[in-house]
């Protein structure tokens, strides 16, 4: 799939896989290798940015996958984010949907609103949510006319 495609099709919450579709080097070459996964990787589908226009700049439409965090002990130091335009050459996957009844968590209502967690009922999301302080959060269940809406239209996860 195109990177248009996962923008228009994808739910937030899915896992999304990305490739430049070039062979994965053996482990020895360590260099190769790093840059090998920064062309490919998978991440969960966060945000989807609309084209803006502000005065002179246009920022084009791009959807934003989170790829891993680091930290230790519960305590996340770093989170990394991959934001992609609908131009990139590479190649994505849906790799897997949402379930259907589990909770999207996002940090505010509205248009720039970026999911922050993914529970699997409602009760975890309100667990969740009493355990990591979000006061603007927001609470969207994933239902089945969306994963529905995807098996008809054929674009059911690969």
């Amino acid at each position: 799939m195109s990177a248009h495609m996962i923008f228009e099709h994808a739910p937030i919450g899915a896992t999304i896989g990305w490739s430049d579709g070039s062979p994965r080097p053996p482990e020895r070459h360590r260099r190769k290798l790093d840059a090998w996964k920064t062309n490919n990787g998978q991440g969960r589908l966060i945000r989807k940015q609309g084209p803006r226009g502000v005065g002179f700049f246009d920022s084009h439409a791009s959807f934003t996958l989170h790829e891993v965090d680091y930290g230790a002990g519960g305590v996340i130091a770093i989170r990394v984010h991959r934001t992609f335009a609908l131009g990139s050459r590479l190649r994505f996957t849906i790799v897997e949907c949402p379930a259907i009844g589990s909770i999207r968590i996002f940090d505010r209502a509205g248009d720039d609103a970026e999911l922050v967690h993914l529970a699997p009922h409602r009760t975890a999301a309100e667990q969740w949510l009493s355990e990591h302080g979000y006061p603007n959060a927001v609470l969207n269940e994933v239902t089945a006319d969306e994963v529905a809406a995807d098996v008809v239209e054929g674009r059911a996860a690969a």
